[in-house]
């Protein structure tokens, strides 16, 4: 896990609980997962569950790279120490888009 950035709390910090809220809600799709396959469900209601939960963490995952862009990147610009930043934003891109 990465450190804190300089200018203080990370860019997610003010819509944390929303934040959140949002990882809640993902979990509970886990466990109803879990429930539908304790519950032998049909293959396809259980794939297309699947499908949901994956779009729900993908929207946090872009989420945070919207608030990582807006916070940690600007900053790192304003302190003339872009490059880095970037870097790291692009490769998180690219592990979201392999995924």
């Amino acid at each position: 896990m990465s450190e804190p950035s300089p200018a203080g709390p990370h860019g997610y910090s003010a819509d944390k609980q929303a934040l959140m809220a949002r990882l809640r809600r993902v979990e509970g799709q886990i466990r109803g997962l879990q429930r539908m396959v304790d519950e032998d469900t049909y293959c396809i209601d259980i794939l297309t569950q699947i499908s949901a939960a994956k779009s729900a963490l993908h929207a946090v995952a872009v989420g945070l790279l919207e608030d990582h862009l807006r916070h940690c990147v600007v900053h790192a610009a304003t302190e003339g120490d872009v490059e880095p930043k970037i870097k790291e934003a692009s490769a998180a891109i690219a592990r979201l888009v392999k995924s």
